[in-house]
């Protein structure tokens, strides 16, 4: 079995800072790339920002310049710094990983998400 847990959500001023964490755990034998995706009511899920194994990242237009993704591979966390932070940031925010279990099986999980809320 393996769970994603997001934490670090919550309520914030425009101009403020959040950091999420997502961890994972259970059966892994090695993550490849982590993700943040965000989804806004009445808005369709984007992808915020991933990083590879490596640490080659990509981030959203929208984002560049004040989120940042990190990762502790030995930690099987990934964060997302968000700075600057913006009433339309305002979204539930989940993290998705490429895992390899144990098993061999090669397959995608997803966290519960957490909210994050931007206040103007």
């Amino acid at each position: 079995q393996v769970q994603l847990v997001e934490s670090g959500g919550g309520v914030v001023q425009a101009g403020g800072s959040l950091r999420l964490s997502c961890a994972a755990s259970g059966s892994i034998f090695s993550i490849n790339t982590m993700s943040w995706y965000r989804q806004a009511p009445g808005k369709q899920r984007e992808l915020v920002a991933l990083i590879t194994r490596r640490g080659v990242t990509n981030y959203a237009d929208s984002v560049k310049g004040r989120f940042t993704i990190s990762r502790d591979n030995a930690k099987n966390t990934v964060y997302l710094q968000m700075n600057s932070l913006k009433p339309e940031d305002t979204a539930v925010y989940s993290c998705a990983g490429n895992l390899v279990r144990f098993d061999g099986v090669k397959d995608d999980y997803w966290g519960q998400g957490t909210q994050v809320t931007v206040s103007s």
